[in-house]
């Protein structure tokens, strides 16, 4: 998008300057002007009362949305068996569908992944797209997309949602670029616009300071991706069936130029904190690896495990993949006890799912105390012990 001043309509006001987020708009001479740092939001256009703002969308015809349909979810597959995530997105997928009471559908690209369809149909899709072939056996960014390109392109659903997964971070990007289409990554809200019916698409923004709303109103599908855990997954339908709609595939030599010859599973135990129903987490004041390792001892014996925040896996005492927060997972475990975790916002938008919050800190200001359900002011390497010990003993 393109924005220019008309001169001869502005008036030097200041309203745009004002309404601009960036201060990339200038008024000089009483008279408005585009400076480098502007990024074409298009905030200043709404905020001009003389329509001395214009841009090229409002030389171009309004696009024709009509016939696109329902709400599709990408199932993503791992060992067999759809992706919990994929299993949420179901859930706040039909909500969506019946408010726009369109139907819900899901998607399935794999190798003999049909079998799946009773799971999805359980978990709410009323339709199960299925593109089978034994080029899609293992995950390629360029296969999937022709895939997914061709489905969207024949059946033309109004919503797509995606996991925020390694697999959907790459995936949806090179959709939303095969396809010319919008793209709201790592998403916390989801809901549609009361008004216009539209996609509303909420994601924090400025370092998590403050939450996005964003629309697509001149494209369709609405893309969004979801981080694992920020949904809840919807009640199941025991028995409930689904049409299936299977593509055929057809792929290109030049779709499949990366093939997996060999694969290794990591030597230490694959952890999926999305999952779990009890998880400790340590922050700086763990002190180091082995405040860690006494949180971990407490994680064990309450049958849970072991997370904590962005610093603690910067210093090196969590592994990347335990960590919580806005760049880390979002949880919905049962019990979240966090200690030594000061609760900046960025890890709080982590955990906020969770049922229970306990917090242990010696600071009593700590931020994470007006989260918490239970808050314990003290020194965690006394409390901790303390706690493990009336486990024991209760044992």
């Amino acid at each position: 998008m393109a924005i220019w001043v008309i001169a001869d309509k502005c008036t030097g006001c200041g309203l745009c300057a004002k309404a601009c987020p960036y201060g990339a708009m200038l008024v000089e001479d009483k008279l408005a002007s585009l400076g480098p740092r502007c990024t074409q939001c298009g905030a200043c256009l709404e905020a001009c009362k003389f329509q001395a703002l214009q841009s090229d969308l409002d030389q171009e015809p309004p696009p024709d949305l009509t016939g696109y349909r329902g709400v599709w979810v990408f199932c993503e597959v791992r060992e067999g068996a759809p992706a919990r995530v994929s299993l949420e997105l179901l859930g706040q997928g039909g909500i969506l569908a019946a408010e726009l009471g369109q139907p819900l559908a899901a998607v399935l690209v794999g190798d003999k992944v049909e079998s799946l369809v009773p799971e999805l149909a359980a978990q709410g899709a009323q339709r199960v797209y299925v593109a089978q072939d034994p080029g899609l056996a293992v995950y390629s960014t360029l296969a999937y997309t022709r895939v997914l390109s061709e489905l969207i392109a024949t059946h033309r659903p109004g919503i797509l949602l995606l996991g925020a997964t390694p697999l959907g971070r790459d995936l949806a990007p090179r959709l939303s670029r095969r396809l010319d289409l919008g793209l709201t990554a790592d998403c916390t809200e989801l809901a549609i616009d009361p008004e216009g019916g539209g996609l509303m698409q909420t994601r924090p923004a400025f370092g998590g300071n403050l939450m996005a709303t964003i629309v697509t109103p001149r494209a369709r599908p609405q893309m969004a991706t979801v981080r694992p855990g920020v949904m809840a997954l919807g009640p199941r339908r025991e028995g409930a069936q689904a049409e299936v709609v299977r593509h055929p595939v057809r792929l290109e030599p030049g779709d499949l130029l990366v093939r997996l010859l060999a694969s290794q599973t990591q030597g230490q135990r694959p952890v999926d904190l999305t999952a779990a129903r009890v998880i400790v987490a340590g922050g700086r004041g763990c002190g180091g690896p082995k405040g860690m390792d006494l949180l971990a001892q407490l994680a064990q014996a309450l049958g849970g495990e072991l997370g904590g925040t962005r610093v603690a896996v910067e210093e090196g005492w969590l592994a990347p993949a335990r960590q919580i927060g806005q760049t880390g997972l979002t949880v919905r475990p049962e019990l979240y006890i966090a200690c030594g975790v000061s609760g900046a916002i960025q890890h709080r938008a982590g955990c906020l799912g969770a049922r229970y919050i306990v917090a242990i800190n010696r600071d009593r200001r700590a931020p994470i105390f007006s989260v918490a359900d239970y808050a314990l002011a003290g020194d965690m390497f006394k409390i901790v012990p303390a706690l493990l010990s009336a486990l024991k003993g209760a044992a």
